[in-house]
């Protein structure tokens, strides 16, 4: 009978394995300890939401909400969606918890999975993973400026050394009309050269246009208007503090109009950092100011301003070894059956103790078990067999240095002596 087909991920999913999942959480671990110094406590979103909290906080007209989600109906008839990003679950939990009372001025970071249906390319998946924080009931622009703060120094204490932050101002409610004008005045005198999609844009939310992926409307609006041509005196005075700010504190930047990014809920500060050997997707973090949408989603008029980094392109963004995943401090070789519980109770110790050990099982000879540990990386050989048993030791090999020496297996708590030895550098 033949095997059955193998299945494959679906495409733009993958799996994280272990060589790579090692450094999403020391990712994770630097954010967990530099967020908390800036005071920002971490919150575990839900996956799953309510269609209608992303219809109404992205926008109906952006590309995310017409065509990327992944929504489903579920079996009472609510519409649910796979969260393409994190900010709308923030507010909606800093709402209905109570938080925007308790807490106005929350500080909140989070780490987790995102799900678009875009096309699958280099730095780019269907299921991709972030990291983010949100600034809650601020509108200074210390707020921005600290949280770029944050950001740059987060990129740097990961490794990724290799990026430029670039900065805009996309005005507010008090500008942006005027400017939004300019722009559906200039689309209209090129439409034309416009696709389809930007014809109804156009119509519907003509700063669409500014984010728009063709590559021929892209070229059409790199001459559009831009919004710091257009910025009233309160947004040009707020621009002008956070890189007033950020100059301060040596934090080097370019300005760069052309950023619009793609929600619409953004409204001032707005930013990007790009990393060098990406490809087209070189955008490994990004984030900006959000001051109306607390009150779209039916909460008070509070500010916002956060960012996520996107850890599938940061980790391909920031050297390594290519050596993969640390090996074990030592391996456990039982040469016989009897040896498998002595080896299973040390090994136990070892790892209550915090040690990283393998424990092989046994029935192979010791030239194919010390291959094996070998292969693990492992830096030392713990070898149980039968006249080590019979005389109460271990033999422990330095795999570095080829060097043996016996380990009493009489003492109390023998694994103080190997973890004497782990610790001071797999020295025998």
């Amino acid at each position: 009978m033949p095997r059955p087909a193998t299945i494959a991920a679906v495409k733009g999913f993958r799996d994280i394995l272990p060589a790579e999942s090692q450094r999403w959480r020391a990712f994770e671990r630097a954010a967990g300890d530099l967020f908390g110094a800036y005071g920002f406590g971490e919150i575990r979103l839900a996956v799953l939401e309510r269609t209608e909290l992303f219809a109404r906080s992205l926008g109906e007209t952006t590309d995310v909400v017409e065509k990327e989600m992944y929504s489903f109906a579920d079996r009472d008839g609510t519409s649910l969606t796979l969260r393409p990003e994190a900010t709308a679950g923030v507010v909606r939990a800093y709402l209905e918890s109570g938080l925007v009372h308790r807490d106005p001025a929350a500080r909140l970071w989070y780490a987790g999975p995102m799900f678009r249906r875009e096309r699958p390319q280099k730095g780019r998946y269907r299921q991709f993973y972030q990291i983010g924080a949100e600034v809650l009931g601020r509108d200074d622009p210390l707020a921005d400026a600290e949280l770029l703060l944050m950001l740059v120094r987060y990129l740097a204490v990961v490794g990724a050394s290799e990026v430029r932050l670039s900065l805009n101002s996309l005005g507010d409610a008090a500008c942006r009309p005027a400017y939004r004008e300019r722009v559906r005045a200039f689309g209209e005198a090129h439409r034309e050269a416009l696709c389809p999609d930007c014809h109804r844009r156009l119509e519907r939310n003509p700063l669409r246009l500014l984010d728009c992926k063709v590559e021929g409307c892209r070229a059409v609006m790199a001459r559009a208007p831009v919004m710091l041509q257009s910025l009233c005196a309160a947004c040009r005075a707020h621009f002008d503090a956070v890189c007033a700010l950020l100059d301060q504190e040596r934090v080097a930047y370019v300005i760069d109009p052309r950023i619009v990014r793609g929600l619409d809920y953004y409204c001032r500060t707005a930013f990007e950092v790009l990393a060098s050997g990406l490809g087209a997707q070189n955008a490994v973090a990004g984030g900006g100011r959000y001051d109306g949408l607390v009150a779209a989603l039916g909460g008070p008029d509070v500010a916002g301003v956060g960012f996520a980094v996107g850890l599938d392109r940061l980790a391909a963004a920031v050297e390594i070894d290519g050596t993969g995943s640390e090996g074990p401090a030592a391996v456990i070789l039982p040469l016989e059956e009897r040896a498998v519980g002595p080896g299973l109770a040390l090994a136990t110790r070892l790892r209550h103790a915090g040690v990283h050990v393998g424990l092989e099982p046994a029935g192979r000879s010791l030239k194919a078990l010390l291959r094996t540990a070998d292969r693990q990386r492992a830096r030392l050989a713990v070898i149980l067999g039968g006249d080590e048993l019979a005389a109460g030791r271990a033999t422990v090999r330095d795999l570095a240095r080829r060097e043996d020496e016996p380990l009493a297996l009489a003492l109390d708590a023998p694994e103080a002596e190997l973890l004497r030895r782990v610790r001071r550098g797999a020295t025998v």
